[in-house]
């Protein structure tokens, strides 16, 4: 990554131990973190890690409030080199693949799109419907990267905790992130 800037959306998919291995781990590799949560991403982080809203930020260096639409991020002047939604909700899928920029998380979202930034939103449902497809397809065809965090089983991980920070690895390694490891295929090998 040429500008060691990444800003970090949390919404209310369930997943937020994905946003906040990424804080974590980004700040361990040197990389300054922007965080916007969605209230309902504050909901999940609660739910699902026992965290609230001061905790969740406390892992990132700058946080905005979500209708803060005057934060240095709403900018293209601002010097990120990418956003990762993680995870990232059908509803805001669909507020960005239709540029809806209602609120700071979708327009900083629209501020990497329209500046050809890297855009990675790790979408977190299943199954898909039809709208859910094509609002991926809108956002690829944008330049965004639909990225869901699906595990790696070939690589063997031991543990969940294993399989998440797999995941938040390659998503750093897509990113040019500087230190970033992810863990790499080898190959079948074959026993005779």
């Amino acid at each position: 990554m040429t500008a060691q800037r990444l800003v970090v959306g949390i919404t209310g998919a369930s997943g937020a131990v994905y946003g906040l291995r990424l804080l974590r781990r980004a700040r361990a590799l040197g990389v300054q973190t922007h965080l916007v949560t969605s209230p309902a991403g504050v909901l999940s982080a609660h739910h699902e890690l026992g965290l609230d809203r001061k905790a969740l930020e406390a892992e990132a260096d700058f946080c905005y409030a979500p209708g803060d639409v005057g934060a240095c991020v709403a900018s293209g002047s601002f010097d990120a080199a990418a956003m990762v939604i993680a995870p990232c909700s059908m509803k805001t899928l669909a507020a960005v693949a239709h540029g809806l920029s209602d609120n700071l998380l979708t327009r900083a979202a629209d501020v990497m799109l329209k500046e050809r930034r890297r855009l990675v939103l790790m979408v977190r449902e299943t199954p898909f419907n039809l709208a859910h497809l094509r609002n991926m397809t809108a956002v690829t065809e944008m330049g965004g990267i639909v990225f869901p965090p699906l595990p790696a089983f070939y690589l063997r991980p031991a543990s969940i905790d294993e399989m998440v920070d797999d995941t938040v690895e390659r998503v750093l390694a897509l990113l040019q992130v500087s230190g970033a490891q992810a863990r790499a295929w080898q190959g079948l090998r074959v026993s005779s």
